[in-house]
C-alpha cells in the first residue's frame, strides 16, 4: 500500500542547482533602483558595477592585491577566458571529477591542444590533489555541482608553486571557505549560491595571474570577448566595472540586492551556517534510511550546496527510469522542482542546499522524498 501524502509542504519548492532559488526576501520591487535604459558607461552604470565588485571583495574577503572583474557568459565564460588567455605558458594538470571539470579537460586537450596530464575520478569520488605537480598550471573545480563532491580544503596546494591554480568555484563561492593564497584564478556566477540572474561571470585574479597575463601571449588568436590585456598590460578598466560587453543593469541590481540580503543574515559566516544546516537536514535523512545515500563516498568531501543522492536499494540502484519517476512525482505534487540528477551523472536526486534555501523547506521536503520512493515502489509492484 502506498504511503499517505505528507501533511506539510515546502513554502518554496525551488531546489534547482542552477539557476538557484532567489533569496527568501526577494521581491521585484527591490530592483526599482536599476538604471534601466541608461548606458552602463554612464556614471550611474559604472558606479553600480564598481559597487558590485567592491561588495564582492568585502563579502568574500578577497585580498586587496587581487583583481575582480565582471565578464560575459556566466561562470563558463569566466573560466574559458582564464584558460584561453593564461594556459600554454607551461604544461598543465587537468582535474575532473564531474561534468564541468570534464568540459575543461575537453577544451584543454581537444581545443587548445595543450601539453596536459589528465586526472579523473568517478562521480562521488575526488582526485588525489596532493599527487599533482603544482609547478604546472592546475585547473579544477572546487565544488562539483553535478557530483556533490567538493575540495575539503586547500592544504595540498603548495604556497611555493611555480604554476597557476585555476579554480572553478561557481557552486562554492559564498558557501565554502576559499583559501585565496592558494588560488590564482577563481570564477563563479551570480545564479548559484546567491540566487542571482544568469549570464554574468565573475573573474578573480591573483597578482601571479596578472603577471602571467602581462608576460605571456598565447599562440592562438583571442576573440575580443576574451581579451584581458591591452598593449601588453592588464586592462584595468575591466576590474573597475568597465565591462568588455554590455551587462544587464537589472541583473547587476539583483546581485546587489542579493549581497545586501547576505549581509542581513550574517555575511559570509552566516551563509556558511545556512548551507551547512541545510545540507545536514538531507544528510541526516539519508543516514536514517538504507535505500538512499549521498553520492559522495567520503563525508569529508560532501558538498553543502549541490547535494547529490543515489538510490541504494538493490532493486532500483542505477535505475534511471525509477529515479525519473520519483522526480516526476515530486514535481507533480509541487513540492520539489528540478531535483533530478544532472544528465551526465548517475541517476538519482540533486537537491540544492545553498544559503538562499530555508531550512524549514528542506525539513518539509524530506517526508515527500520518502513518500515518492515508496509510492513508486508500490506502483511497480502492482504493475
Amino acid at each position: 500500500m502506498a504511503t499517505s501524502l505528507p501533511a506539510a509542504r515546502p513554502g518554496n519548492p525551488r531546489f534547482s542547482s542552477g539557476p538557484c532559488a532567489k533569496p527568501p526576501t526577494f521581491d521585484l520591487s527591490t530592483l526599482s533602483d536599476a538604471p534601466l535604459g541608461r548606458s552602463h558607461r554612464a556614471s550611474i552604470g559604472k558606479s553600480k558595477l564598481a559597487q558590485a565588485i567592491d561588495e564582492t571583495r568585502e563579502m568574500l574577503g578577497v585580498p586587496d592585491g587581487y583583481r575582480i572583474g565582471i565578464v560575459p557568459a556566466s561562470d563558463t565564460g569566466a573560466f574559458e577566458m582564464a584558460m584561453w588567455t593564461m594556459l600554454g605558458e607551461r604544461p598543465c594538470e587537468m582535474v575532473a571529477w564531474e561534468s564541468f571539470g570534464s568540459g575543461w579537460v575537453t577544451d584543454a586537450v581537444k581545443q587548445l591542444k595543450l601539453d596536459a596530464r589528465v586526472h579523473e575520478a568517478e562521480y562521488g569520488e575526488i582526485v588525489d590533489m596532493s599527487a599533482l605537480d603544482y609547478d604546472r598550471d592546475v585547473c579544477f573545480t572546487w565544488n562539483g555541482t553535478t557530483s556533490g563532491v567538493r575540495m575539503p580544503d586547500g592544504n595540498m596546494i603548495p604556497a611555493d608553486r611555480a604554476g597557476l591554480t585555476l579554480c572553478d568555484a561557481t557552486s562554492a563561492a559564498f558557501a565554502q571557505d576559499l583559501p585565496w593564497d592558494k588560488l590564482d584564478v577563481v570564477t563563479f556566477s551570480w545564479q548559484k549560491v546567491l540566487g542571482g540572474e544568469a549570464a554574468h561571470g565573475m573573474l578573480i585574479l591573483s597578482p601571479r595571474a596578472v603577471e602571467r597575463l602581462e608576460s605571456y601571449t598565447p599562440a592562438w588568436p583571442l576573440p575580443k570577448i576574451f581579451r584581458l590585456t591591452k598593449g601588453g598590460k592588464l586592462n584595468e578598466g575591466i576590474f573597475r566595472g568597465e565591462t568588455i560587453n554590455t551587462p544587464s543593469m537589472l541583473c547587476v541590481e539583483d546581485y546587489l540586492q542579493a549581497l545586501a540580503w547576505a549581509r542581513s543574515v550574517g555575511g559570509l559566516n552566516g551563509l556558511f551556517d545556512r548551507a551547512n544546516r541545510n545540507a545536514n537536514v538531507v544528510w541526516d535523512f539519508c543516514e536514517g534510511r538504507d535505500w538512499i545515500g549521498n553520492l559522495a563516498t567520503d563525508p569529508a568531501t560532501r558538498s553543502n550546496t549541490s547535494v547529490c543522492l543515489a538510490f541504494t536499494d538493490p532493486a532500483v540502484a542505477g535505475d534511471a527510469d525509477f529515479a525519473k519517476a520519483v522526480v516526476k512525482r515530486l514535481d507533480a505534487e509541487g513540492v520539489a522542482l528540478d531535483v533530478g540528477s544532472y544528465r551526465d551523472a548517475p541517476p538519482g536526486l540533486r537537491i540544492w542546499c545553498g544559503g538562499t534555501i530555508e531550512t524549514a523547506d528542506l525539513e518539509a521536503l524530506m517526508p515527500w522524498i520518502d513518500w515518492a520512493y515508496h509510492a513508486e515502489l508500490d506502483r511497480r509492484a502492482a504493475a
